[in-house]
């Protein structure tokens, strides 16, 4: 095993890059803007040169460099060809062999929500498992896989896709993939200010801290809750339910050690993990029932872990 290794995460506004020692010890962090322009002909080689300099920068040879490993913002297969990522402007070609190209290095490549979740196996939540989920609570609902350590990515990267799991069939609101009823129109951040407003309009006569706020966000619900406010009670009561079932028919599915449970509204803490345990108890089988949940500790970080994890595979 070489000294040093890379682990990039590349989102639709920043690239998040790391410079690692292989034994998992984070050297230097930092992001460049994500070139879109021209179907994002750019990505690529603007993170080689960000490579290339910082191999200069610490003066190291590439030969001291296990190589690269990188979290994409879409389904991509194993042997790295991706197959769309829309909010990058990419089509489908094999963006392992591309950055290689460009660097010399080996790159390995996985969807970043299952990157994410092998950085948490590897460095954060779920050290110690082996086998896991992890769950990200943010705008939307995210998942990634972990199966005796290594991704479970499926046929075309999009294992781990929870938050489209269908979960109601009378939703009237249309997700953003262009379903009706996903998990992540009621269990993220956008899905329980969504469910209050919701609420309101059914509940004129409701009384609630948040009717005092113009425009309240998930945190505020979740800072009324731990007011005792009875509306915002209900809401996350609500959201614990939702996710509950939902881990409950996964866990039948892989049968993970444990969730880890990430993303902005993981920030409320306990007030949502064990409303999620909880139900979860109520609704999973019994052979699966014991699961352990566990908080997400990489925050924004995770994906490059993962991508360093990745590719000393």
């Amino acid at each position: 095993m070489k000294k040093y290794a890379f682990g990039v995460d590349i989102g639709g506004t920043t690239v998040k890059m790391g410079f690692f020692e292989t034994d998992g010890t984070l050297l230097d962090t930092w992001e460049i803007s994500t070139r879109t322009q021209e179907n994002g002909k750019y990505i690529l080689r603007d993170i080689a040169d960000e490579i290339d300099k910082k191999i200069k920068e610490k003066s190291i040879s590439s030969l001291d460099v296990e190589g690269i490993g990188m979290g994409v913002p879409g389904p991509i297969g194993e042997d790295g060809t991706v197959f769309k990522c829309v909010n990058l402007g990419w089509g489908i070609f094999n963006v392992e062999q591309e950055l290689s190209t460009l660097t010399g290095l080996k790159v390995r490549a996985g969807n970043d929500a299952n990157v994410a979740a092998l950085g948490e196996m590897w460095q954060g939540g779920g050290r110690g498992y082996k086998n896991l989920v992890m769950v990200t609570l943010g705008t939307g609902v995210g998942g990634g896989i972990i199966i005796n350590e290594h991704i479970l990515s499926g046929t075309n990267g999009a294992a781990g896709e929870i938050g489209h799991m269908p979960m109601k069939d009378n939703e009237p609101e249309t997700c953003g993939c262009g379903k009706k009823g996903c998990l992540e129109q009621y269990a993220s951040a956008t899905g329980i200010v969504n469910m209050t407003k919701r609420y309101f309009n059914e509940h004129e006569q409701a009384e609630s801290i948040l009717k005092n706020i113009d425009t309240f966000t998930a945190k505020d619900i979740f800072d009324a809750a731990k007011e005792d406010d009875k509306v915002a009670l209900e809401m996350i009561d609500e959201v614990g339910i939702i996710l509950g079932k939902a881990l409950a028919c996964v866990s039948c599915t892989v049968n993970p050690e444990v969730f880890v449970i990430g993303g902005g509204m993981a920030k409320a803490g306990n007030i949502l993990l064990d409303c999620i345990q909880k139900h979860y108890t109520e609704y999973a089988f019994h052979a699966v029932c014991s699961t352990d949940f566990k908080p997400a500790e990489l925050s924004n970080n995770a994906g490059i872990y993962g991508g360093v994890r990745l590719v000393l595979e």
